[in-house]
């Protein structure tokens, strides 16, 4: 199993965070995959398969840390690449709420 449990939705309330430039305040960690909750079940294979999947966006993963459970809000594309590359440790920026 690469991740936690693969959810469909997003659990958490708000966190009014909409833009990279909100998530570029928050410092990025490292996070095993294993410990994640995903908020979608499904993944566009154009964005797991570009070469340039992070020219307009944030190079590090969106997670979400509410009551305990981490949540992959935006990046499932870039931890599907770490777990195809037999890494289990995802660099990405975690908003505790």
């Amino acid at each position: 199993m690469i991740f936690k449990a693969v959810g469909d939705a997003r659990p958490y309330p708000d966190h009014g965070l909409s833009t990279p430039k909100d998530w570029a305040k928050i410092p990025p960690r490292q996070v095993r995959l294993d410990e994640l909750v995903t908020t979608k079940a499904t993944l566009d294979l154009h964005s797991l398969l570009s070469e340039d999947s992070t020219f307009y966006g944030d190079l590090f993963a969106h997670v979400v840390s509410w009551r305990g459970v981490l949540y992959l809000e935006d990046g499932l594309h870039r931890a599907l690449r770490t777990a195809l590359q037999q890494r289990n440790v995802l660099h990405a920026r975690v908003l505790e709420i």
